[in-house]
């Protein structure tokens, strides 16, 4: 039986962020959740191995804190979960998490197809599923929105700016899917409670044939502020509903929006 694995992200709940007055942001007292579009990629290789009689499973890079995500992503469906522990994940960027999720991939071994969301909710960098591909030398497709096995090829449909493209790609294949592509479902109480009953396997770098000092990022945060949304609070007058358009059209053209 071949897997197929779904990558995930633990990130801070942006609902618990505070803004300070000086608009940087206070995340001491942020909870962390399964990164929102990664849900979508959990639920598609759970749809899928639904589909192919294979095994669904998840994988994670993330610190200490990333143990708190297993049994959510395992309620969601997956028979197993795979967690890369280490503290340098905290200031990771797609290069260094790439480098590890690529590591443990070649690790878990008889894999069929990664699937990754188009990124992350709390960077959205679109790094991370492209990058893990040119590590294991397998084809990516990205901004999917419905996938088709067919034989030994993924047809996969991309939605583009002005259309939609429908490519076939060999598989392994990793394929990163945009958040329309299905709707999670938010996991029963059974679900739960099976969950802490599931199979989980915790990595250490060293383990993955890695120092590190191979997951140095290559980029680095310099600052990270909020910002202001400035309204402008136009009145748009007139008599009748078309001098209010009319008078709305020559705002939006006066601002050089139109």
């Amino acid at each position: 039986m071949s897997r197929i694995i779904a990558c995930y992200k633990w990130v801070a709940d942006e609902a618990d962020l505070k803004i300070n007055p000086d608009m940087s942001v206070d995340l001491s007292k942020a909870k962390g959740k399964i990164s929102d579009y990664d849900k979508n990629a959990i639920e598609a290789a759970v749809q899928m191995a639904k589909i192919t009689g294979d095994e669904a499973v998840t994988l994670t890079y993330g610190s200490k804190k990333a143990k708190l995500s297993l049994k959510d992503a395992l309620s969601r469906g997956p028979s197993e979960g795979f967690w890369v522990n280490s503290e340098k994940a905290e200031q990771a960027d797609g290069a260094a998490s790439s480098k590890a999720l690529a590591a443990a991939i070649d690790k878990i071994g008889d894999y069929k197809l990664i699937i990754c969301a188009e990124g992350a909710s709390d960077t959205f960098a679109r790094q991370v599923g492209p990058s893990v591909a040119a590590r294991l030398g397998i084809p990516c497709v990205s901004s999917a929105i419905k996938l088709e096995l067919c034989e030994n090829e993924l047809k996969i449909s991309r939605k583009l700016e002005d259309g939609i493209e429908i490519v076939a790609a060999q598989l392994p294949a990793v394929v990163c899917i945009l958040p329309e592509i299905n709707r999670p479902p938010i996991p029963g109480l059974k679900s739960v409670l099976d969950a802490g009953k599931k199979t989980t396997r915790e990595y250490k770098i060293e383990e993955l044939g890695l120092l590190e000092s191979d997951l140095s990022a290559r980029t680095e945060t310099i600052d990270f502020k909020a910002y202001v949304m400035n309204r402008k609070n136009i009145v748009l007058d007139g008599e009748t509903a078309a001098d209010k358009v009319k008078a709305l059209v020559g705002s939006l053209k006066k601002e050089g929006i139109i």
